[in-house]
């Protein structure tokens, strides 16, 4: 966020808070990188006398929002009830208390942290803070800064300190140097600094000057570098100077020349002045960076050395020994070590002035030559008391032999031999058992004077010879103890071996990630140690006895399986069971159900509560509801509540619960809902009155039928009013037969009775119209109008009761029904009254 912006979020802030100030600390800016964590500690105190914090909210990349006048901004961490402050939420957790502590931890962190964040504090008498932290995210660890003091010098004891702005507990990191020296590390987390500091203290050397000093950031875990910080190292120091000789060997015999040079190695800053010592004599108060020595004698042997003079001091160089050749000296014999201790390396040596070297010697035991010693040194790999005696020697170099000087005495002492401890106990040691232990020994030149114990590396200097162990511990280590006089002597470690019931019992589990329903899962029981080794292994879940056996495998694993699971671990000894290992499945919503209340119906007007109950882990986040048309009823909580209910309330609901792992949703369930006292008297009163009107339409209708039935058997045929119907009465008369007549078609059946299949009619014609031609068949009757149809076919009205039509045969059984009746003509014009008779066709049926 831009420095203005910044700034002017604070006015706005500081103009909209409340008017009593907060008093909060904490480190300005905070920093760190990506996939670390971030302490940070923090401290406050609410205006007032006795006020405690009721919410906090951590906000990154706050606003003020003038609408609601109030911050936003994305929320890191949030109490969701008053006085109660969750441990963690999601990568933050809260360390404080509701007093005076507001420290946080983030982990981890990523490059998208930088910025603001907002602590949002609230206390129980409602007053209000925002409190807002820098915090800086970079992509890779930033190196450290190296301080070292302004001047240093060779010899100088030099403090560096290399400094990270870091420091979180969840995040191991290291900082180490290229320079060997004591380093101390310390680590600062209060609300005035976050950082990683270390010191490191060496001594200068003038090597040092012009070389580099690195800091690197090491990370232990990864084994590796994350950053470093290099500087260079300037060290002020005295000149260093060599001596060169000629001859190159620095060997002469006497009388001869020999010259000396004085080198520079290095100075800072620049020598200004030069002088030269013999074994640490000067030699010359004026003195040049050569000097030449043109007669040498015995005397002249010795260490010579330049010495050089800057602002810092003057420097030295090493010393350089001139030889001069001359024959040995009289000879002595040095021993060491004196008195020797018996079994150790003797080493004699022939002492003898001489230069070059003596290159021959002979040994003296007693007075007596020792035939084939001829080296300076006389070693004895192991002394023994007969080694014990007088010892002498001769040199002799390239110039010639020397003289036996004085002899010296081997004297051969020896500590207490075959010292051993012995454990007392009768029977096998078992843990918290009393261990009784003694020291003792075969021999001892001089006489033991004290005791020593050791266990497991801490050493006990007792008088008495003897030790006892109270409540000896399962991993007792081994036991020994020594007799001294001069030396001491310790004696072989005895192992206790201490029986004990198996240690560190706990459960291993694959894969360690989470743990879906249909995994495969193994869960095995692991143990440090065990004495004796022969161990058995047990299972419980949740308290109750599983199975034997080592491993405990599900090919397939269900949500029944999760539970509290312990191993247990027994040998001879005794049995050792794990912490609880608390195994979670991961599953889908599952067995979903409406549970109604009251399950056995209810009456409207009263309240009916459906319950979508199901299992799932994690828990089901998200319900929806269905109605009997599978339509989302818009309900998203487990619990659907109907108050009032009604009767349209009534039918099948279903519901489907949602997980991150999935969905699923339950059968249908009906909800029954009865009408009440009250509508059930409402409309039985509307249904006998529904009943009534009913009855009277039914007794006026059957009134109105007979009178219809009265009237239609009065007429006989009546043609409407303008003459485009008519009706046909069936008069039931048995007719004679008769001729043809002039206006008839067709023949009489006389087997038929009361019955018509089919039949054409033909009206009258009227007075004006010319008479009908005889027979059905004439043309002329054929040639009416084309506009006029007197000709109308009806059907049977009964079923025929003998025979068939005259002439015909029926071929088939006729139906026995009713068929329909009806005689509808459409005409054109007027009619005549028609004559009283009627005269019929019968056609085959």
């Amino acid at each position: 966020m831009h420095p203005l912006g910044l700034s002017l979020l604070l006015l706005e802030y500081l103009a909209f808070a409340d008017s009593a100030s907060w008093t909060v600390n904490h480190p300005k800016t905070l920093y760190a990188w990506n996939g670390t964590c971030i302490w940070i500690p923090c401290s406050y105190k609410i205006p007032g006398t006795g006020h405690t914090l009721e919410n906090l909210t951590v906000y990154h990349n706050f606003e003020y929002d003038k609408r609601t006048r109030d911050y936003m901004g994305t929320v890191l961490y949030k109490n969701q009830k008053a006085k109660e402050f969750p441990s963690r939420q999601e990568r933050v957790q809260f360390l404080g208390n509701d007093r005076n502590n507001c420290t946080l931890l983030i982990s981890p962190v990523n490059v998208n942290d930088t910025g603001e964040l907002g602590l949002r504090m609230t206390s129980v008498d409602h007053n209000k803070w925002l409190e807002p932290i820098s915090l800086n995210i970079s992509e890779r660890a930033p190196p450290p800064l190296i301080q070292l003091p302004s001047e240093i010098r060779e010899l100088q004891e030099v403090t560096a300190s290399c400094f990270l702005n870091f420091s979180c507990s969840g995040y191991k990191i290291h900082l180490q140097w290229s320079l060997e020296g004591h380093a101390n590390t310390l680590t600062f987390l209060n609300v005035e600094s976050v950082s990683t500091e270390s010191r490191l203290t060496f001594r200068a050397q003038w090597i040092h000057h012009g070389k580099n000093l690195t800091c690197q950031l090491w990370d232990p875990t990864q084994q590796q570098v994350l950053s470093e910080e290099t500087v260079g190292l300037d060290v002020k120091h005295t000149p260093k100077l060599e001596v060169q000789v000629s001859p190159r060997e620095a060997t002469v015999r006497e009388g001869e020349s020999v010259t000396m040079t004085c080198q520079v190695i290095s100075s800072h800053p620049e020598y200004w002045h030069v002088w030269w010592f013999k074994d640490g004599t000067l030699l010359s108060r004026e003195g040049t960076l050569s000097l030449t020595l043109p007669r040498v004698t015995r005397q002249m042997s010795g260490k010579y050395q330049c010495q050089a003079q800057n602002a810092i001091g003057s420097g030295k160089s090493e010393g350089v020994d001139l030889q001069v050749h001359y024959a040995p000296e009289s000879s002595r014999v040095q021993i060491f070590p004196s008195p020797a201790k018996e079994g150790d390396k003797v080493q004699l040596t022939c002492l003898s002035q001489a230069n070059p070297p003596p290159t021959n010697y002979t040994w003296y035991y007693n007075g007596l030559e020792m035939p084939g010693r001829t080296n300076e040194n006389f070693e004895i790999p192991k002394v023994l008391i007969r080694h014990a005696g007088r010892y002498s020697c001769l040199a002799e170099n390239s110039l010639g032999p020397g003289r036996v000087g004085e002899e010296a005495e081997l004297v051969v002492q020896y500590p207490p031999q075959e010292v051993i401890t012995v454990i007392q106990n009768s029977a096998p040691i078992q843990e918290g058992d009393s261990v009784s232990l003694y020291c003792t020994y075969n021999s001892s030149n001089p006489r033991v004077t004290h005791y020593s114990w050791n266990i497991v590396g801490f050493r006990d200097h007792l008088q008495p010879a003897w030790l006892m162990i109270q409540k000896v511990a399962w991993n007792a280590g081994p036991v020994q103890c020594s007799a001294c006089n001069k030396w001491c002597s310790w004696s072989p470690s005895v192992n206790l071996d201490v029986h004990y019931a198996p240690k560190d019992v706990r459960v291993l589990i694959s894969p360690p990630t989470e743990i879906h329903s249909g995994y495969r899962v193994l869960l095995q029981c692991d143990f440090s140690s065990s004495r004796p080794t022969d161990v058995h292994f047990f299972w419980k879940k949740n308290g109750i006895p599983l199975k034997e056996g080592r491993d405990l495998r599900f090919e397939a694993i269900t949500p029944e399986d999760a539970g509290s699971y312990h191993c247990l671990v027994n040998n001879s000894i005794g049995q050792t069971t794990s912490q609880a290992w608390e195994l979670r499945v991961l599953y889908a919503p599952r067995g979903l159900h409406v549970s109604i209340s009251p399950k056995d119906g209810v009456v409207e007007g009263k309240t009916a509560v459906l319950s979508c109950e199901g299992d799932a882990n994690p828990p089901i986040f998200q319900y929806t509801w269905f109605d009997w048309n599978n339509q989302d009823i818009h309900h998203y909580h487990q619990t659907l509540k109907l108050d009032p209910v009604t009767v349209q309330h009534s039918g099948a609901y279903w519901c489907q619960g949602v997980n991150q792992l999935g969905r699923n949703h339950s059968p249908p369930s009906t909800l029954t809902v009865y009408y009440s006292a009250a509508t059930i008297s409402r409309r039985a009163a509307m249904g006998v009155g529904f009943f009534l009107a009913v009855l009277l339409l039914a007794i006026w209708g059957v009134k109105l039928r007979q009178t219809w039935k009265r009237i239609r058997s009065q007429q006989g045929f009546q043609e409407n009013s303008n003459g485009q119907s008519f009706f046909v009465r069936n008069i039931k008369a048995r007719r004679t037969p008769q001729a043809e007549g002039p206006h008839s078609l067709g023949c009489y059946n006389p087997v038929m009775e009361d019955t018509i299949s089919y039949a054409t009619l033909h009206f009258p014609l009227s007075e004006t119209n010319a008479q009908r031609p005889r027979g059905a068949r004439n043309p002329e009757a054929r040639g009416l109008s084309p506009n006029r149809d007197d000709t109308v076919t009806y059907s049977v009205v009964q079923r025929r009761q003998v025979g068939d039509y005259e002439n015909v045969t029926p071929e088939v059984q006729e139906d026995e029904g009713i068929h329909y009746s009806e005689l509808i003509h459409f005409g054109v014009g007027e009619r005549p009254v028609a004559p009283e008779g009627v005269d019929y066709v019968t056609l085959k049926h």
